[in-house]
């Protein structure tokens, strides 16, 4: 069994009321993010990769043209613009063309990552 790792990073505007954090994480402030796609399986036997890495990069380069220089929370299906609703939004994507493990999202920036493992139950 192999897993198989590709990022990309995006920057980024979001404003997140109704928290802790204070005066400065309910204005509108911007982040460097990178996210991580974990995928697992075998390789295939005439590629001999776990995946195409074409057809990942190109899905992985439609979801960063989403979220790559814009204000996230006027992202509808994204919700809440936290680390936890952008890892979901991002595995939800890419989840069509293979069997993904996990996404995670960091902000380096701050030391904070989130992983979403998908769907449970």
């Amino acid at each position: 069994m192999w897993e198989l790792t590709k990022s990309f990073t995006f920057d980024a505007a979001h404003a997140l009321p109704n928290t802790t954090l204070g005066e400065a994480s309910q204005e509108i402030h911007g982040h460097s993010f990178r996210a991580e796609v974990t995928l697992r399986g075998q390789p295939d036997p005439a590629t001999g990769m776990v995946m195409d890495l074409g057809l990942l990069t190109a899905r992985m380069s439609e979801i960063q043209k989403m979220l790559d220089h814009k204000f996230l929370n006027k992202i509808e299906a994204l919700g809440l613009p936290t680390l936890e609703n952008l890892s979901r939004f991002i595995y939800e994507r890419v989840q069509p063309i293979g069997e993904i493990t996990k996404v995670s999202v960091h902000r380096d920036s701050s030391h904070e990552s989130c992983t979403y493992f998908g769907p449970q139950g």
